[in-house]
């Protein structure tokens, strides 16, 4: 894969459980790109401001200057003259986040979408089911399970809240492995 693209752009994902390197992948991916002299911009989600209002930030404190947005077409406005447009936290979009990106790439844009595959109980999360169908390359990564040391690609919540969205991390999630994943009752 090249840094920068040519004819047309690409839509990679990152995604899986929490704590299993996402937003570390998207980090290394757009300081790459950096590297290489590119025009990077980088966007999360309004929502998450555990770390910081106007940064990217990793579980282990790595970060990198963004803008926090509320909807794509924010993400439209201020990412079309950009090499790379990095996104994290996707799944905390609505499904317009995809024809962003679909446009995005059509017009020579490289863009790294990262997010939650699933949410606490195990469903497909906001446009991120959709963005994977459409992605050219796609990475799942996996966690370690915080019961028995296995593969993680669950997100378990271990808070009584029932909303989809409660931000969080270790306060309120553990990665667990499919067979310690035990999903709410309905």
């Amino acid at each position: 894969m090249h840094q920068k693209p040519i004819e047309l752009g690409w839509i990679e994902v990152i995604c899986g459980s929490m704590f299993c390197g996402k937003t570390e992948e998207l980090l290394r991916r757009l300081r790459r790109a950096k590297i290489a002299n590119l025009n990077i911009i980088a966007f999360k989600a309004k929502i998450d401001n555990r770390y910081s209002k106007d940064k990217i930030v990793s579980h282990d404190r790595n970060s990198l200057e963004s803008i926090a947005i509320d909807n794509a077409e924010d993400l439209m406005k201020l990412g079309r003259n950009y090499d790379v447009v990095g996104i994290d936290e996707a799944q905390f979009f609505d499904d317009s986040l995809l024809l962003a990106c679909k446009t995005l790439a059509e017009n020579r844009t490289r863009v790294i979408v990262a997010g939650l595959d699933t949410d606490y109980k195990g469903q497909p999360f906001g446009p991120m089911p959709l963005i994977m169908c459409e992605s050219d390359y796609l990475d799942k990564l996996t966690a370690i399970c915080m019961r028995c040391g296995k593969d993680a690609t669950y997100t378990q919540r271990i808070t009584s809240d029932t909303q989809q969205v409660v931000i969080g991390e270790t306060d309120a999630y553990e990665a667990r492995c499919r067979k310690c994943f035990i999903p709410p009752k309905k």
